[in-house]
């Protein structure tokens, strides 16, 4: 099983070394110490922590739709030519760019500040690991 340092756990979940340490003294984790004497949150208990705690934004849409990844945030830079654009949104943590047309960008009213939802539905998502690890 792989186990994180407070300080990997922290990075992960975007909170500090110190949150981690109040949430194992409440007992929301629990933790180990490893071979060389540092405390551990087990990687699948900090998952299925991580899954619990992401509660972002609703989807403001009202729109039903197959596409599961939904990422709620807000046009942070436009950049628009004559025919296309380039839209950035800030979604929590993540940083968003969708290339689309200029029409779409006018048409959709997109400006810094807006609140925006990106969709994404793809058939090709590319996963990887740091290197050596299983």
């Amino acid at each position: 099983m792989p186990h994180f340092r407070f300080s990997e756990a922290a990075a992960l979940l975007g909170v500090s070394d110190d949150t981690i340490r109040r949430w194992v003294r409440a007992g929301q984790l629990s933790s180990s110490v490893d071979a060389s004497g540092r405390k551990v949150v087990d990687g699948a208990e900090l998952a299925a922590f991580a899954r619990e705690q992401a509660a972002g934004p609703d989807d403001p849409s009202g729109v039903g739709r197959s596409a599961r990844n939904r990422f709620v945030g807000l046009v942070t830079e436009v950049v628009v030519d004559k025919v296309m654009a380039q839209v950035e949104l800030q979604c929590g943590p993540h940083r968003v760019v969708s290339l689309m047309s200029a029409e779409a960008v006018r048409e959709l009213g997109l400006r810094p500040g807006v609140l925006a939802v990106a969709v994404v539905k793809a058939t090709t998502v590319v996963v990887e690991t740091p290197g050596g690890e299983r």
